[in-house]
């Protein structure tokens, strides 16, 4: 595109969300002269944190009141928190003239997003934007910030290709369990960066209407991800296959959280979930101990189904499977292409060959990073369940109002047991230490160590692979080394080759490569491109 024509762009973008800053000012207007009163915090208010890492909220009162707490507990957090996000906004646009063009597409985008979320929640959003790093208002205003962050998951999962969003989940009960009760598991694998996914909160709710619950989340998110309510109904959230689209509705995020606020059985849950406009398409595995049962919600901007089996397994990564779906072009050619279907086979499988499963059955699960036969198919692949990229791992027990919640780094940290009966009835959020499981040993193994390295050295080459600056040989070889299973290893060592004009060398990689478990249909069609090209090269 043209200069003029960014310009022209540039400018259209900004006229058309004026109106809808103007509606979020306007809102933001009225609750600052209806909250000018000091909130002051109760005994049910507290904030600390486990030995293991995570943080633990716990919040009471009116929405508003819900925020404004949050806020003042996880102030420090919550400024960090934000940072970290727009940081990485900038790092990955790069030019101060980029920077600037995506955050005038970001407030287009989310020109109308103040009309799709309820009020109650406006309050609570506004609440917690009181504390908001006055650092950053040049971006936008403290509450339009806090309303945009809130979409980030929803944004992230729309823009596909930044590979934000991949997650997968499972209840099973009866002949699995040994009491026939439902357990729930599931790992969130939504992923901005390193240092995002460092402070994990735990945050216990009670709100003035509907029912306590827990959620697990990140600082300054007031949205559910996953989580679990008093009366045993529990959320997940998997992102499904969307087109782009063309503003902000209601983010799934607050979607999510209506439905464990105020619904306490599957059909309370449906009945919500009908009433409400997205803008991306997404699962909800809803368990239920009034149920004793699962069912998977699915949602698009242009219809919704609900997905039940008589089975005592549910399986959800993130490809839809309700009659609306079934045939759906776009759904179709993502589980054919993605890695969505292999991790749903995984599960399945791994399950199966179970007598029993429990917790730790579960967590051992979550921590998977081999392929479905128990293979190696390179740590970080997305093929496999634990990619290490998850911001937590969580698994419920509705029936005693259990769950388990995994520490950094991703599900790979202990995991602390917290029982939702001792923390509303008791007001104690201290995890249960005899429930306790112990962090994963791949933690304190050179594999761990190596990929840490892969990750930093694989971040340098693709900056570099593009420039006239040659990489050294060795360090393709280093990728492969710390790597081997990963076909990506082998695939960057090829480009290296290529780039250096090592062309044996290349097609040797390239053909590594390929013979390893690739991650997706496009990624195999790369490979096979590159080996092509290499191969006549060689001539």
């Amino acid at each position: 595109m043209t200069k003029n024509g960014l310009s022209f762009l540039f400018l259209f973008l900004l006229l058309v969300s004026c109106r809808g800053l103007q509606d979020m000012q306007k809102a933001e207007n009225q609750f600052e002269n209806t909250f000018t009163h000091p909130v002051e915090l109760s005994v049910r208010d507290q904030f600390s944190r486990s030995k293991y890492g995570n943080y633990q909220l716990k919040v009471s009162g009116n929405p508003f009141e819900i925020g404004y707490k949050t806020g003042f507990l996880t102030d420090s957090l919550f400024n960090h928190q934000e940072k970290i996000f727009f940081d990485q906004v900038k790092e990955m646009t790069g030019t101060p003239k980029k920077q600037k063009f995506l955050l005038s597409f970001l407030k287009w985008y989310n020109r109308d997003l103040i009309h799709y979320i309820p009020d109650y929640y406006q309050k609570e959003i506004y609440g917690i934007s009181q504390f908001n790093a006055s650092a950053l208002d040049s971006i936008a205003t403290p509450f339009q910030r806090s309303l945009m962050l809130h979409g980030a998951h929803d944004i992230g999962h729309a823009m596909q290709d930044l590979m934000l969003v991949g997650c997968s989940s499972v209840a099973l009960k009866d002949t699995f369990t040994k009491d026939g009760s439902l357990w729930i598991a599931r790992n969130f694998d939504f992923y901005i960066s390193e240092a995002f996914a460092e402070n994990k909160i735990i945050a216990f709710v009670e709100p003035s209407e509907g029912y306590n619950y827990v959620s697990i989340t990140w600082p300054g998110m007031l949205g559910v991800v996953s989580g679990m309510n008093e009366k045993g109904l529990t959320v997940t959230i998997n992102a499904g296959k969307s087109s782009i689209p063309l503003k902000a509705k209601q983010p799934i995020s607050l979607v999510a959280k209506e439905i464990l606020q105020f619904a306490s059985n599957h059909e309370e849950a449906i009945a919500i979930a009908h009433k409400k406009e997205v803008f991306v398409s997404e699962a909800l595995l809803i368990g239920s101990s009034f149920d004793n049962s699962a069912i998977i919600i699915e949602m698009s901007p242009k219809k919704m189904d609900v997905y039940r089996t008589a089975e005592d397994l549910l399986v959800c990564t993130n490809h839809f499977q309700s009659d609306a779906f079934e045939n759906d072009k776009k759904n179709v050619k993502h589980r054919e292409e993605s890695h969505s279907q292999y991790r749903y086979e995984t599960i399945e499988k791994f399950v199966q060959n179970q007598d029993v499963v429990d917790e730790q059955v579960l967590v051992e699960l979550l921590r998977k990073t081999t392929g479905i036969n128990d293979e190696p198919i390179g740590y970080g692949n997305e093929k496999s369940l634990n990619q290490l990229r998850a911001h937590h791992g969580v698994i419920f027990h509705p029936q005693t109002l259990r769950m388990w919640v995994s520490n950094a780094p991703y599900q790979l940290g202990a995991f602390d047991m917290y029982d939702l009966n001792e923390v509303f009835l008791e007001n104690t959020i201290s995890p249960i230490s005899t429930g306790l499981i112990r962090e994963d040993t791949l933690i304190n193994t050179n594999e761990f160590k190596n990929l840490q390295r892969y990750r930093s050295q694989l971040k340098e080459v693709i900056n570099k692979i593009n420039t006239k600056e040659i990489i050294p040989l060795s360090t393709g070889q280093q990728l492969v080394k710390y790597n081997p299973s990963f076909w990506e290893a082998h695939y960057w060592a090829g480009r290296i080759a290529y780039k250096a004009g090592a062309y044996e060398d290349a097609y040797k990689y390239f053909s590594q490569a390929n013979g390893l478990e690739i991650t997706t249909l496009n990624d195999e069609k790369t490979v096979k491109k590159w080996l092509k090209i290499s191969r006549k090269r060689m001539k």
